[in-house]
């Protein structure tokens, strides 16, 4: 059985994925698992060879090592096929022809949702009950459908060892896009399952999409492992860390030293990061190559819920 990190290979990690990985890889270690590396990079025009490099540069330097080699969702689409397959059999899933803007269009103009867990953008099913003719209309016009799930407004219950139990009404979530690439959600069950994967330990944004996640393991007769989702990394005004929003690089806060200087910045980073998950005291400090040792002082299940700030993290660093 493993725990895992699954980046998305489109850029640099921020000190916020980092921070995460490393909550996983701590996570796992503690509970005697094994630890993989995923890529999820089924989005070939952002994801790149150069990236995934950096990627796994940057965790190496901070002491996350992998068991095994790394795994691409790229390579793996004949798994996805034949999961798809599965659930077309079973008649969940349906052509569905909506562009983007026509969907945002109806979910703001829709009542407010169901209380309870609901993903952001929760598809409000205008495809699900088109007749032949109306299909074949909309194929002839050159509309590519997508593959949607049936899921029937199910409502799944979640538990989470950090954030507890929670229910979220599950959509008819994107299978396979029109281009015919598996989509996040499906591919992500698959893999989970193919790579033993019984911890799941990543940012709380994924949060909404897991029960999601959990109906298709049902559907598909796929374990379902256990979830904690870490609170995110946020900007000065809340937002979470992104590309364009104040997210910072390993490589930016190393800058350009090395040597003795650029060992010593490591340490610093990997013991701030530690420090933010609970599991270093304030005035001790830890070299990547001595993270594992860590794992005895893990308890994720009572980290602080509240998201940290990057302004924290940097005055720590100095």
């Amino acid at each position: 059985m493993n725990g895992r990190f699954a980046p998305s290979p489109t850029g640099p990690l921020h000190l916020g994925n980092l921070r995460t990985a490393i909550a996983a890889y701590l996570a796992a270690r503690a509970s005697g698992l094994g630890f993989v590396v995923r890529m999820e990079d089924l989005d070939q025009v952002t994801s790149s060879v150069t990236h995934e490099e950096r990627q796994l540069a940057d965790l190496a330097a901070l002491g996350v090592h992998p068991d095994g080699p790394m795994v691409r969702q790229s390579e793996r689409g004949d798994r996805y096929r034949a999961a798809l397959d599965r659930l077309e059999a079973a008649g969940l899933v349906y052509p569905c022809f909506c562009t983007r803007r026509e969907i945002r269009a109806e979910i703001d103009a829709a009542a407010a949702a169901p209380h309870g867990l609901r993903p952001d953008g929760a598809y409000p099913g205008t495809c699900r009950d088109l007749g032949p003719d109306e299909r074949a209309a909309r194929a002839a016009a050159g509309r590519r459908p997508a593959l949607r799930l049936r899921a029937g407004g199910a409502h799944v219950s979640v538990v989470d060892l950090l954030a507890g139990a929670t229910a979220g009404l599950v959509d008819d979530v994107v299978l396979a896009r029109s281009d015919g690439v598996a989509a996040y959600n499906l591919a992500v069950v698959v893999d989970d399952a193919a790579q033993q994967i019984s911890q799941v330990v990543r940012g709380d944004d994924l949060l909404s999409s897991t029960p999601r996640q959990v109906l298709l393991q049902r559907l598909l007769g796929l374990p379902t492992p256990t979830y904690l989702h870490v609170p995110l990394v946020v900007g000065a005004d809340g937002a979470r860390l992104a590309k364009r929003h104040g997210a910072v690089t390993l490589a930016e806060v190393v800058g350009a030293r090395t040597g003795a200087a650029r060992r010593d910045r490591l340490v610093a980073v990997c013991s701030t990061l530690c420090r933010s998950l609970g599991v270093l005291g304030a005035d001790e400090r830890v070299a990547p190559e001595d993270l594992a040792g860590l794992a005895a002082r893990c308890d994720l299940a009572n980290l602080d819920r509240a998201p940290v700030r990057w302004n924290d993290l940097a005055a720590a660093l100095g």
